[in-house]
């Protein structure tokens, strides 16, 4: 998870006008689960944080890193016989981190090494975020903060196929990822 979450329990409690003592947990609880909503919706990490993401074997493609914006790709790893991962050397690949999807790739006449087991024998270690809380873009954060807020209001449980409210989703449509 994040270091610090992209809105304060200062900004959620003026936001829906309580007290500075009431249900601070609760609201604390609230905003987590509203940023991790959004992000799952965005495919996007708001505020710096660090991933592993694990494949069976290499793409015929680039491969494609399930988050954005990506600061770094700390390392890339395959699996020797041995159980171990070992690290490919960065100068074997290139990155496109500022890409819509961010992707990885073997240069030009380079092949991937094999990994040595079947089943997620590849680690990509990266960082995903736009920094830290000050800056997320302040849509993402009015949804989160309207998120919550909805969520306070109305603490009874949802049914099947519940959307995101309008407006929530209408903030966070513009940083939403498509897959195609």
């Amino acid at each position: 998870p994040p270091a610090e979450e992209p809105v304060t329990l200062a900004e959620a409690r003026a936001h829906l006008r309580l007290d500075a003592a009431e249900e601070g947990a609760l609201l604390e609880a609230l905003i987590a689960a509203a940023r991790t909503a959004l992000e799952a919706e965005t495919r996007r990490a708001f505020v710096t944080q660090h991933w592993r993401f694990t494949l069976d074997d290499w793409p015929s493609r680039p491969i494609e890193l399930p988050l954005a914006p990506v600061t770094e790709v700390t390392a890339v790893k395959v699996a020797l016989l041995s159980g171990a991962m070992l690290a490919i050397d960065p100068a074997f690949y290139e990155v496109d981190a500022k890409g819509e999807p961010p992707r990885i790739a073997a240069k030009r006449g380079q092949a991937w090494p094999m990994p040595a087991t079947r089943l997620a024998g590849i680690e990509v270690e990266f960082t995903a975020g736009y920094g830290d809380a000050a800056a997320v873009p302040q849509p993402l954060k009015q949804a989160i903060l309207l998120l919550a807020a909805h969520w306070f209001e109305n603490r009874a449980p949802v049914g099947e196929g519940a959307e995101l409210p309008l407006t929530v989703s209408a903030l966070a449509a513009p940083y939403r990822r498509l897959r195609l």
